[in-house]
């Protein structure tokens, strides 16, 4: 036994700690006790990991990540153990946050937690080879903006992303202009749409946009991510590519450019 978990157990049982630090969202093991063994989804996000495990590079050793909205830090964690040399995981909510500096105590995994929007992945003045961006964007009043200052900001190579979806899982072949009178093809099951949320869904009043599969895939093409598999649902793996800039100026307007050159934590 580590002297970490050592001290932890002497402030009190290990049950107790995580009793204490609940509810959880993540279901962790941690000194092989289930933190959310009764959730709503099942084993989760353990049950949906295994379905996409398999495309993220099994060895990350001298790689960063960067795992935005984190929880509890469940894909933080997990990066590594696959030898990521860095691993920084942010969120708003300072439980979540608690709960994932808890975890990694208990578990003996250097990983760093840090209180930070989406909004300010400027700040960080660096760029990571992986990005994880799973179960954020419909929580998000401005979900195509985040997309834009992860591309501009932080995203280096990879994009782990995932989205709730609702609506027709159709995607339509969208042609590159049309005509201003033309409205049918706004009315195609499987055009890109987005339904917004004025008040609640599912309980929660911090779902504000929920995409079908044609917007996910097209927003984040629009980004600059090229979309290499979709091995669940809704989840992607994309790679980042370099955008033009558009006749209107640049995609990411807000907040403004860092200033100075983008920190290689290598």
């Amino acid at each position: 036994m580590s002297s970490i978990q050592h001290s932890l157990i002497e402030e009190g049982s290990l049950e107790e700690r995580i009793i204490t630090l609940g509810p959880w969202f993540h279901n962790l093991r941690l000194g092989g006790i289930q933190t959310a063994p009764d959730h709503f989804l099942g084993d989760y996000p353990l049950i949906k990991y295994n379905r996409f495990r398999n495309v993220i590079p099994a060895d990350l050793s001298g790689k960063s990540v960067l795992d935005i909205g984190c929880n509890a830090g469940f894909y933080s964690l997990e990066m590594k153990c696959r030898g990521a040399a860095y691993v920084l995981g942010i969120d708003t909510d300072e439980r979540y946050l608690r709960q994932a500096r808890f975890a990694g105590q208990v578990t003996g995994l250097d990983v760093e937690f840090r209180r930070m929007p989406v909004w300010d992945v400027a700040d960080l003045g660096e760029r990571f080879d992986l990005v994880i961006f799973m179960g954020v964007l419909y929580h998000l009043r401005h979900p195509l903006l985040a997309l834009d200052l992860i591309h501009e900001h932080v995203a280096r190579d990879l994009l782990l992303f995932q989205s709730m979806q609702r609506g027709s899982h159709e995607v339509v072949m969208v042609a590159g202009d049309y005509d201003f009178n033309a409205r049918a093809p706004f009315d195609e099951p499987g055009y890109p749409k987005m339904h917004f949320i004025e008040h609640r869904y599912s309980h929660d009043e911090t779902n504000w946009w929920v995409p079908n599969r044609a917007c996910v895939e097209a927003m984040l093409r629009s980004s600059g991510f090229v979309i290499e598999s979709q091995p669940e649902d809704e989840v992607y793996l994309c790679r980042w590519q370099p955008v033009d800039v558009p006749p209107d100026g640049p995609h990411c307007v807000y907040p403004a450019k860092a200033a100075g050159k983008a920190k290689d934590w290598r």
